[in-house]
């Protein structure tokens, strides 16, 4: 298992997948980043010789931003819209969807799993209401 950045990226798979293990790095810059690289498409992981792995790296280190620098500036984003109390700010807050989707249905995700509002009793409880009625 090769080693970039401090990510182990699984070695049986072709590099171009591989790379894509590292955060900030998809299905097009993982293209580019092995053009940029020189490195042969289809070749895998496992096959890297230190060379082309610190080619990736360095690559990596000078004109890509990845893994905790990326995150650190998505999360500044995510805190300045929060702060000056934009709208996707309010809803990043309250824990729902952000780019407009429905929640009446759906948003499970974003909103977790469903409370149960209403009266949920055990046996004993209803057998006494039946009782009392």
């Amino acid at each position: 298992m090769p080693r970039i950045f401090g990510i182990d990226i699984p070695g049986r798979k072709r590099v171009e997948i591989a790379l894509r293990y590292i955060y900030g790095i998809g299905p097009a810059k993982a293209l580019e980043l092995c053009e940029k690289a020189r490195i042969p498409i289809g070749k895998k992981a496992d096959d890297l010789t230190d060379d082309e792995t610190a080619r990736i790296a360095h690559l990596l280190q000078t004109e890509y931003r990845t893994e905790g620098d990326l995150r650190r500036e998505v999360s500044q984003n995510i805190r300045r819209l929060i702060s000056i109390n934009s709208y996707r700010g309010l809803r990043h807050r309250r824990g729902l969807p952000v780019r407009g989707q429905r929640t009446s249905t759906n948003a499970r995700t974003r909103k977790g799993p469903r409370k149960t509002v209403g009266a949920v009793r055990g046996k004993e409880a209803r057998a006494a209401a039946k009782q009392g009625s």
